[in-house]
Protein backbone atom coordinates (compact mmCIF):
# COMPACT_ATOMS: atom_id res chain seq x y z
CA UNK A 1 0.00 0.00 0.00
CA UNK A 2 1.62 3.29 -0.60
CA UNK A 3 1.77 6.34 1.72
CA UNK A 4 -1.12 7.75 0.04
CA UNK A 5 -3.60 4.70 0.67
CA UNK A 6 -2.13 4.37 4.00
CA UNK A 7 -3.49 7.83 4.97
CA UNK A 8 -6.98 7.17 3.44
CA UNK A 9 -7.16 4.68 6.07
CA UNK A 10 -6.26 7.30 8.50
CA UNK A 11 -9.70 8.99 7.37
CA UNK A 12 -12.34 6.52 6.90
CA UNK A 13 -15.73 7.54 7.95
CA UNK A 14 -16.33 7.48 11.20
CA UNK A 15 -19.39 5.86 11.37
CA UNK A 16 -17.66 2.12 9.33
CA UNK A 17 -14.94 0.03 11.34
CA UNK A 18 -11.37 0.40 12.09
CA UNK A 19 -9.89 -1.70 9.48
CA UNK A 20 -9.84 -5.28 9.83
CA UNK A 21 -6.16 -6.98 8.75
CA UNK A 22 -6.21 -9.76 5.95
CA UNK A 23 -5.51 -12.84 5.86
CA UNK A 24 -1.62 -12.37 4.94
CA UNK A 25 -1.47 -9.56 7.37
CA UNK A 26 -3.05 -11.73 10.39
CA UNK A 27 -0.42 -15.19 9.92
CA UNK A 28 2.50 -11.80 10.43
CA UNK A 29 1.09 -9.86 13.61
CA UNK A 30 0.74 -13.77 14.27
CA UNK A 31 4.05 -15.10 13.73
CA UNK A 32 6.08 -12.22 14.13
CA UNK A 33 4.20 -9.83 17.21
CA UNK A 34 2.29 -11.67 19.32
CA UNK A 35 3.69 -15.10 19.34
CA UNK A 36 7.11 -14.62 21.26
CA UNK A 37 5.20 -12.91 24.22
CA UNK A 38 2.91 -16.07 24.75
CA UNK A 39 5.20 -18.93 23.96
CA UNK A 40 8.19 -16.63 26.44
CA UNK A 41 5.21 -16.69 29.16
CA UNK A 42 2.65 -14.06 29.37
CA UNK A 43 2.60 -14.43 33.58
CA UNK A 44 5.53 -16.22 34.16
CA UNK A 45 8.70 -16.48 31.68
CA UNK A 46 9.31 -20.00 30.57
CA UNK A 47 13.72 -19.72 30.06
CA UNK A 48 14.28 -21.95 27.47
CA UNK A 49 11.70 -20.17 25.12
CA UNK A 50 12.82 -16.73 26.36
CA UNK A 51 16.81 -18.57 25.25
CA UNK A 52 15.16 -19.07 21.91
CA UNK A 53 13.75 -15.81 21.36
CA UNK A 54 17.09 -14.26 22.28
CA UNK A 55 18.67 -16.53 19.72
CA UNK A 56 16.24 -14.98 16.90
CA UNK A 57 16.20 -11.88 18.21
CA UNK A 58 12.40 -12.29 18.04
CA UNK A 59 11.11 -8.68 19.82
CA UNK A 60 13.07 -7.09 17.42
CA UNK A 61 11.20 -9.07 14.48
CA UNK A 62 8.29 -7.72 16.24
CA UNK A 63 9.30 -4.09 16.16
CA UNK A 64 10.08 -4.10 12.47
CA UNK A 65 6.70 -6.02 11.52
CA UNK A 66 4.60 -3.34 13.60
CA UNK A 67 6.54 -0.45 11.25
CA UNK A 68 5.58 -2.04 8.26
CA UNK A 69 1.84 -2.28 9.60
CA UNK A 70 1.83 1.38 10.36
CA UNK A 71 3.44 1.97 6.97
CA UNK A 72 1.02 0.26 4.85
CA UNK A 73 -1.89 1.04 7.09
CA UNK A 74 -1.51 4.73 8.83
CA UNK A 75 -1.52 5.75 12.06
CA UNK A 76 -4.77 4.47 12.90
CA UNK A 77 -5.11 1.10 14.67
CA UNK A 78 -6.10 -1.81 13.19
CA UNK A 79 -8.13 -4.87 13.84
CA UNK A 80 -7.04 -8.74 14.14
CA UNK A 81 -9.41 -11.61 15.18
CA UNK A 82 -7.47 -13.86 17.66
CA UNK A 83 -10.38 -16.10 18.01
CA UNK A 84 -13.84 -16.17 16.60
CA UNK A 85 -16.56 -13.84 17.66
CA UNK A 86 -13.22 -12.03 19.32
CA UNK A 87 -11.45 -8.82 17.95
CA UNK A 88 -8.39 -7.19 19.04
CA UNK A 89 -7.37 -3.67 18.41
CA UNK A 90 -3.78 -3.02 17.55
CA UNK A 91 -2.43 0.33 18.20
CA UNK A 92 0.35 1.99 16.20
CA UNK A 93 0.20 5.73 17.09
CA UNK A 94 1.50 7.51 20.35
CA UNK A 95 -1.26 9.44 20.32
CA UNK A 96 -3.57 6.93 21.11
CA UNK A 97 -1.31 5.30 23.66
CA UNK A 98 -1.74 8.10 25.65
CA UNK A 99 -5.58 8.38 24.95
CA UNK A 100 -6.09 4.60 26.05
CA UNK A 101 -3.79 4.90 28.91
CA UNK A 102 -5.15 8.36 30.16
CA UNK A 103 -8.60 6.99 29.69
CA UNK A 104 -8.51 3.81 31.62
CA UNK A 105 -10.96 2.01 33.52
CA UNK A 106 -13.64 3.73 31.47
CA UNK A 107 -14.03 3.13 28.40
CA UNK A 108 -10.66 1.66 28.29
CA UNK A 109 -11.15 -1.35 31.35
CA UNK A 110 -7.54 -3.16 32.53
CA UNK A 111 -9.94 -5.89 33.12
CA UNK A 112 -9.66 -7.39 29.58
CA UNK A 113 -11.12 -11.41 28.78
CA UNK A 114 -7.63 -11.96 28.15
CA UNK A 115 -5.98 -10.71 31.29
CA UNK A 116 -8.87 -12.33 33.48
CA UNK A 117 -8.58 -15.57 31.90
CA UNK A 118 -4.80 -15.70 33.05
CA UNK A 119 -4.95 -13.76 36.21
CA UNK A 120 -8.18 -15.80 37.79
CA UNK A 121 -5.86 -18.76 38.61
CA UNK A 122 -4.08 -16.84 41.80
CA UNK A 123 -6.04 -13.36 42.55
CA UNK A 124 -9.41 -13.82 41.01
CA UNK A 125 -10.49 -10.58 43.61
CA UNK A 126 -7.35 -8.45 42.80
CA UNK A 127 -8.21 -4.91 41.52
CA UNK A 128 -6.35 -5.72 37.82
CA UNK A 129 -8.81 -7.70 37.18
CA UNK A 130 -12.33 -6.28 38.70
CA UNK A 131 -14.78 -4.31 37.38
CA UNK A 132 -14.91 -0.58 36.95
CA UNK A 133 -17.26 -0.35 40.21
CA UNK A 134 -15.37 -3.09 42.43
CA UNK A 135 -11.78 -1.67 40.87
CA UNK A 136 -13.10 1.49 42.64
CA UNK A 137 -13.09 -0.05 45.85
CA UNK A 138 -9.68 -2.33 45.34
CA UNK A 139 -7.41 0.43 43.50
CA UNK A 140 -6.94 2.64 47.01
CA UNK A 141 -6.55 -0.29 49.06
CA UNK A 142 -3.39 -1.10 46.58
CA UNK A 143 -2.51 2.62 46.54
CA UNK A 144 -2.19 3.20 50.16
CA UNK A 145 -0.48 0.46 51.40
CA UNK A 146 2.14 0.43 48.41
CA UNK A 147 2.37 4.66 48.78
CA UNK A 148 2.06 5.16 45.19
CA UNK A 149 3.18 8.74 44.81
CA UNK A 150 6.30 8.12 47.22
CA UNK A 151 9.37 7.64 46.06
CA UNK A 152 10.70 6.23 49.00
CA UNK A 153 7.65 4.38 50.77
CA UNK A 154 7.66 4.54 54.60
CA UNK A 155 8.89 1.24 55.53
CA UNK A 156 12.30 2.11 53.39
CA UNK A 157 14.34 1.17 56.52
CA UNK A 158 13.08 -2.00 56.99
CA UNK A 159 13.24 -2.69 53.30
CA UNK A 160 16.81 -1.32 53.07
CA UNK A 161 17.51 -3.45 55.90
CA UNK A 162 16.56 -7.32 54.18
CA UNK A 163 17.55 -5.92 51.05
CA UNK A 164 21.63 -5.10 52.42
CA UNK A 165 21.41 -8.30 54.62
CA UNK A 166 19.90 -10.79 51.88
CA UNK A 167 22.94 -9.16 49.27
CA UNK A 168 25.59 -9.51 52.41
CA UNK A 169 24.68 -13.22 52.21
CA UNK A 170 25.23 -13.51 48.65
CA UNK A 171 28.34 -12.33 48.81
CA UNK A 172 30.27 -15.24 50.54
CA UNK A 173 28.69 -17.52 46.93
CA UNK A 174 30.02 -14.71 44.62
CA UNK A 175 33.53 -14.48 46.16
CA UNK A 176 33.83 -18.24 46.75
CA UNK A 177 32.67 -18.96 42.97
CA UNK A 178 33.94 -15.77 41.63
CA UNK A 179 30.44 -15.79 39.59
CA UNK A 180 27.37 -14.63 40.03
CA UNK A 181 24.68 -16.68 37.39
CA UNK A 182 20.79 -16.41 37.53
CA UNK A 183 19.53 -18.89 40.55
CA UNK A 184 22.18 -17.91 43.15
CA UNK A 185 20.68 -14.21 42.56
CA UNK A 186 16.72 -15.52 42.16
CA UNK A 187 17.45 -17.66 45.32
CA UNK A 188 18.60 -14.33 46.96
CA UNK A 189 15.65 -12.00 45.63
CA UNK A 190 13.22 -14.54 46.47
CA UNK A 191 14.08 -13.67 50.42
CA UNK A 192 14.04 -10.24 49.60
CA UNK A 193 10.73 -10.37 48.34
CA UNK A 194 9.48 -12.19 50.77
CA UNK A 195 10.68 -9.97 53.81
CA UNK A 196 9.59 -6.93 52.37
CA UNK A 197 5.61 -8.43 51.02
CA UNK A 198 5.09 -10.66 54.30
CA UNK A 199 7.85 -10.26 56.36
CA UNK A 200 11.13 -11.28 58.34
CA UNK A 201 8.97 -14.90 59.15
CA UNK A 202 8.64 -15.39 55.23
CA UNK A 203 12.17 -15.10 54.29
CA UNK A 204 12.38 -19.31 53.90
CA UNK A 205 8.75 -19.65 53.59
CA UNK A 206 9.86 -20.92 49.60
CA UNK A 207 6.52 -23.17 49.23
CA UNK A 208 4.45 -19.98 49.19
CA UNK A 209 6.70 -19.05 45.88
CA UNK A 210 6.72 -22.34 44.64
CA UNK A 211 2.78 -22.06 45.10
CA UNK A 212 2.49 -18.48 43.30
CA UNK A 213 4.62 -19.75 40.41
CA UNK A 214 2.67 -22.98 39.92
CA UNK A 215 -0.42 -21.35 39.93
CA UNK A 216 1.07 -18.33 37.82
CA UNK A 217 2.22 -21.37 35.13
CA UNK A 218 -1.53 -22.34 35.04
CA UNK A 219 -2.19 -18.35 34.19
CA UNK A 220 0.23 -18.91 31.40
CA UNK A 221 -2.56 -21.09 29.96
CA UNK A 222 -5.55 -18.77 30.56
CA UNK A 223 -8.96 -20.64 29.68
CA UNK A 224 -7.18 -23.52 28.62
CA UNK A 225 -6.58 -25.58 31.84
CA UNK A 226 -8.24 -25.92 34.95
CA UNK A 227 -7.80 -24.13 38.17
CA UNK A 228 -5.77 -25.75 40.75
CA UNK A 229 -9.03 -24.32 43.96
CA UNK A 230 -6.83 -26.63 46.48
CA UNK A 231 -3.38 -25.23 45.76
CA UNK A 232 -4.75 -21.15 45.28
CA UNK A 233 -6.63 -22.40 48.72
CA UNK A 234 -3.13 -22.87 50.23
CA UNK A 235 -1.75 -20.49 48.77
CA UNK A 236 -4.08 -18.02 50.19
CA UNK A 237 -4.14 -19.65 53.81
CA UNK A 238 -0.69 -18.58 53.56
CA UNK A 239 -1.04 -14.58 52.78
CA UNK A 240 -4.09 -14.53 55.39
CA UNK A 241 -1.45 -16.31 57.86
CA UNK A 242 1.26 -13.20 56.66
CA UNK A 243 -1.85 -10.85 57.57
CA UNK A 244 -2.41 -11.49 61.08
CA UNK A 245 1.14 -11.80 62.09
CA UNK A 246 2.03 -8.33 60.46
CA UNK A 247 5.36 -8.36 61.06
CA UNK A 248 6.46 -4.47 61.50
CA UNK A 249 8.09 -3.22 58.26
CA UNK A 250 6.36 -5.39 55.96
CA UNK A 251 3.76 -4.56 53.31
CA UNK A 252 1.83 -7.12 54.84
CA UNK A 253 1.59 -5.26 58.25
CA UNK A 254 0.57 -1.91 56.15
CA UNK A 255 -2.28 -3.68 54.32
CA UNK A 256 -3.24 -5.06 58.19
CA UNK A 257 -3.32 -1.43 59.00
CA UNK A 258 -4.89 0.14 55.79
CA UNK A 259 -8.83 0.12 56.28
CA UNK A 260 -10.10 -2.11 53.30
CA UNK A 261 -13.95 -1.65 51.95
CA UNK A 262 -16.16 -4.47 51.76
CA UNK A 263 -14.69 -6.87 49.05
CA UNK A 264 -11.37 -5.79 48.99
CA UNK A 265 -9.59 -8.79 50.16
CA UNK A 266 -6.05 -7.81 51.05
CA UNK A 267 -4.69 -11.36 50.48
CA UNK A 268 -6.62 -11.10 46.97
CA UNK A 269 -4.52 -8.11 46.52
CA UNK A 270 -1.01 -9.11 47.63
CA UNK A 271 -0.20 -11.58 44.61
CA UNK A 272 -0.11 -8.97 42.00
CA UNK A 273 2.58 -7.65 44.14
CA UNK A 274 4.67 -10.38 44.12
CA UNK A 275 4.00 -11.20 40.66
CA UNK A 276 5.17 -7.61 39.90
CA UNK A 277 8.18 -8.16 41.77
CA UNK A 278 9.42 -11.05 40.09
CA UNK A 279 9.45 -9.19 36.85
CA UNK A 280 11.62 -6.69 38.32
CA UNK A 281 14.19 -9.58 39.02
CA UNK A 282 14.42 -9.54 35.31
CA UNK A 283 14.64 -6.58 34.82
CA UNK A 284 17.28 -6.26 37.34
CA UNK A 285 19.42 -9.01 36.14
CA UNK A 286 19.18 -7.14 32.76
CA UNK A 287 20.45 -3.87 34.42
CA UNK A 288 23.75 -5.70 36.05
CA UNK A 289 24.63 -6.66 31.89
CA UNK A 290 23.67 -3.02 31.14
CA UNK A 291 26.01 -1.95 34.14
CA UNK A 292 28.83 -4.24 33.49
CA UNK A 293 29.32 -3.08 29.81
CA UNK A 294 28.76 0.89 30.54
CA UNK A 295 31.80 1.61 33.72
CA UNK A 296 30.94 5.10 33.38
CA UNK A 297 27.28 4.76 34.67
CA UNK A 298 28.01 1.92 37.02
CA UNK A 299 31.22 4.31 38.46
CA UNK A 300 28.03 7.53 39.04
CA UNK A 301 25.84 5.17 40.64
CA UNK A 302 28.81 4.12 43.03
CA UNK A 303 28.79 8.02 44.12
CA UNK A 304 25.29 8.14 45.02
CA UNK A 305 25.58 5.02 47.46
CA UNK A 306 25.48 7.46 50.37
CA UNK A 307 22.10 8.69 48.95
CA UNK A 308 20.26 5.55 50.00
CA UNK A 309 17.30 4.15 49.61
CA UNK A 310 16.76 7.20 46.87
CA UNK A 311 18.99 6.09 44.33
CA UNK A 312 18.30 8.22 41.03
CA UNK A 313 21.01 6.39 38.76
CA UNK A 314 20.55 3.28 39.65
CA UNK A 315 16.89 4.09 39.53
CA UNK A 316 17.47 5.26 35.82
CA UNK A 317 19.04 2.03 35.14
CA UNK A 318 16.21 -0.11 36.31
CA UNK A 319 13.87 1.61 34.12
CA UNK A 320 16.10 1.73 31.04
CA UNK A 321 16.38 -1.89 31.44
CA UNK A 322 12.51 -2.22 31.70
CA UNK A 323 12.34 0.49 28.15
CA UNK A 324 15.19 -1.93 26.38
CA UNK A 325 13.49 -5.30 27.65
CA UNK A 326 10.00 -4.95 28.83
CA UNK A 327 8.45 -7.01 31.04
CA UNK A 328 5.00 -6.36 30.03
CA UNK A 329 5.27 -6.61 26.42
CA UNK A 330 1.63 -6.80 26.01
CA UNK A 331 -0.61 -4.10 27.50
CA UNK A 332 -4.18 -5.02 27.30
CA UNK A 333 -7.32 -3.03 27.81
CA UNK A 334 -10.84 -3.51 26.92
CA UNK A 335 -13.71 -1.19 25.59
CA UNK A 336 -16.72 -1.07 28.03
CA UNK A 337 -18.79 1.08 25.05
CA UNK A 338 -18.04 1.99 21.37
CA UNK A 339 -15.13 3.83 20.91
CA UNK A 340 -14.50 6.11 18.52
CA UNK A 341 -11.33 6.88 16.36
CA UNK A 342 -9.35 8.87 13.44
CA UNK A 343 -10.00 5.74 11.16
CA UNK A 344 -13.29 4.64 12.21
CA UNK A 345 -15.10 2.51 15.12
CA UNK A 346 -14.27 -0.17 17.61
CA UNK A 347 -16.50 -2.29 19.26
CA UNK A 348 -17.68 -2.52 22.97
CA UNK A 349 -15.74 -5.55 24.48
CA UNK A 350 -12.79 -5.01 22.02
CA UNK A 351 -9.35 -5.65 23.08
CA UNK A 352 -7.00 -2.84 22.70
CA UNK A 353 -3.28 -4.27 22.44
CA UNK A 354 0.00 -2.11 23.32
CA UNK A 355 3.01 -3.43 22.19
CA UNK A 356 5.43 -2.05 24.07
CA UNK A 357 8.64 -3.11 22.15
CA UNK A 358 7.22 -1.20 19.49
CA UNK A 359 6.89 2.36 21.18
CA UNK A 360 9.74 2.03 23.51
CA UNK A 361 12.48 0.40 20.53
CA UNK A 362 11.22 2.37 17.21
CA UNK A 363 13.93 3.41 15.45
CA UNK A 364 12.30 4.78 12.58
CA UNK A 365 11.47 7.91 15.60
CA UNK A 366 13.56 7.41 18.38
CA UNK A 367 17.19 8.16 18.30
CA UNK A 368 18.01 6.05 21.40
CA UNK A 369 15.95 3.10 20.97
CA UNK A 370 18.69 0.67 20.72
CA UNK A 371 21.07 2.99 23.12
CA UNK A 372 21.31 2.15 26.72
CA UNK A 373 20.18 5.62 27.66
CA UNK A 374 19.43 6.19 31.16
CA UNK A 375 19.28 9.87 31.26
CA UNK A 376 15.93 9.41 29.71
CA UNK A 377 14.84 8.92 33.08
CA UNK A 378 16.12 11.58 34.89
CA UNK A 379 13.67 13.96 34.63
CA UNK A 380 9.54 13.62 34.75
CA UNK A 381 8.09 12.40 31.65
CA UNK A 382 4.36 13.29 29.90
CA UNK A 383 2.22 12.94 27.11
CA UNK A 384 4.39 15.06 25.09
CA UNK A 385 7.04 12.39 25.21
CA UNK A 386 6.78 8.99 22.97
CA UNK A 387 5.28 6.85 25.13
CA UNK A 388 7.72 4.80 27.30
CA UNK A 389 5.39 2.61 29.35
CA UNK A 390 7.72 0.33 31.70
CA UNK A 391 4.89 0.08 34.22
CA UNK A 392 1.98 1.27 32.06
CA UNK A 393 0.96 4.38 32.46
CA UNK A 394 -2.38 6.86 33.58
CA UNK A 395 -4.61 5.55 36.35
CA UNK A 396 -3.68 2.07 35.09
CA UNK A 397 -0.31 2.42 36.35
CA UNK A 398 1.02 -0.32 38.39
CA UNK A 399 0.40 1.00 42.13
CA UNK A 400 4.07 -0.37 42.86
CA UNK A 401 6.05 1.10 41.08
CA UNK A 402 8.22 3.14 43.79
CA UNK A 403 8.76 0.26 46.09
CA UNK A 404 9.46 -2.19 42.39
CA UNK A 405 12.21 0.45 41.92
CA UNK A 406 13.51 1.22 45.25
CA UNK A 407 13.92 -2.80 45.58
CA UNK A 408 15.69 -3.08 42.40
CA UNK A 409 17.96 0.30 42.66
CA UNK A 410 19.06 -0.83 46.23
CA UNK A 411 19.75 -4.27 44.90
CA UNK A 412 22.01 -3.15 42.40
CA UNK A 413 23.84 -0.64 44.96
CA UNK A 414 24.46 -3.27 47.13
CA UNK A 415 26.06 -5.62 44.68
CA UNK A 416 27.88 -2.91 42.65
CA UNK A 417 29.34 -1.39 46.23
CA UNK A 418 32.09 -3.94 46.68
CA UNK A 419 31.94 -5.63 43.46
CA UNK A 420 32.75 -5.25 39.33
CA UNK A 421 30.64 -7.64 36.96
CA UNK A 422 31.50 -8.68 33.56
CA UNK A 423 28.69 -10.01 31.85
CA UNK A 424 29.57 -13.35 30.59
CA UNK A 425 26.03 -13.85 28.05
CA UNK A 426 25.06 -16.36 25.54
CA UNK A 427 25.24 -13.88 22.75
CA UNK A 428 28.98 -14.68 20.60
CA UNK A 429 29.44 -10.72 21.50
CA UNK A 430 29.57 -8.16 24.43
CA UNK A 431 26.90 -5.98 24.94
CA UNK A 432 27.35 -2.88 22.93
CA UNK A 433 25.32 -0.48 24.89
CA UNK A 434 25.17 1.67 21.15
CA UNK A 435 23.21 -1.20 19.61
CA UNK A 436 21.52 -3.22 21.66
CA UNK A 437 19.68 -6.68 21.06
CA UNK A 438 15.52 -6.73 21.06
CA UNK A 439 15.47 -9.60 23.35
CA UNK A 440 17.49 -10.61 26.08
CA UNK A 441 17.26 -13.32 28.64
CA UNK A 442 18.21 -12.63 32.28
CA UNK A 443 18.04 -16.60 32.80
CA UNK A 444 21.59 -17.56 30.80
CA UNK A 445 23.42 -14.51 31.78
CA UNK A 446 26.44 -14.88 34.43
CA UNK A 447 28.83 -12.58 35.31
CA UNK A 448 32.64 -12.79 36.41
CA UNK A 449 33.43 -10.89 39.67
CA UNK A 450 35.92 -8.93 41.05
CA UNK A 451 35.82 -7.86 44.88
CA UNK A 452 36.94 -3.82 45.03
CA UNK A 453 39.12 -2.44 47.49
CA UNK A 454 38.31 0.20 50.25
CA UNK A 455 39.21 3.04 47.65
CA UNK A 456 36.89 1.59 45.30
CA UNK A 457 39.36 0.24 42.37
CA UNK A 458 39.38 -3.63 41.95
CA UNK A 459 42.10 -5.58 43.53
CA UNK A 460 45.11 -6.76 41.89
CA UNK A 461 46.14 -10.36 42.34
CA UNK A 462 48.70 -9.58 44.96
CA UNK A 463 45.99 -7.86 47.32
CA UNK A 464 43.76 -11.32 47.25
Amino acid sequence: MTHSAAREHDHQSPNSSVPILGAVDHARVHSKVLASPVIKGPIIRRPKAVGLAEKFDADAAGVTEMQRLRSQYGSGPVQLKVFPGRKVALLLDPADVHRVLNETPDPFSPASLEKRGALNHFQPGGALVSSVNARKKRRPFNEAVLQTGRTVHSHADAMTNAIREEVDSLRGHIEFNGALDWDAFSLMWWRIVRRVVLGDSARNDQQITEDLNQLRERGNLAYLVPKNRSRRKRFTKRLRHYLELAQPGSLAAMAADVPASTGTMPEQQIPQWMFAFDAASWATFRAMSLLSADPETSQLARKELDQAPDLPTLRAVALESLRLWPTTPLILRETTKETQWRNGTLDKGTSILIFAPFFHRDDETLADAHCFAPELWLENRNDNDWPLVPFSGGLGMCPGRNVVLLTASMVLGELFRNHDFTAENTAAEPLDVEQLPGTLSPFSSRFITKFRNARGAPKSQDQS
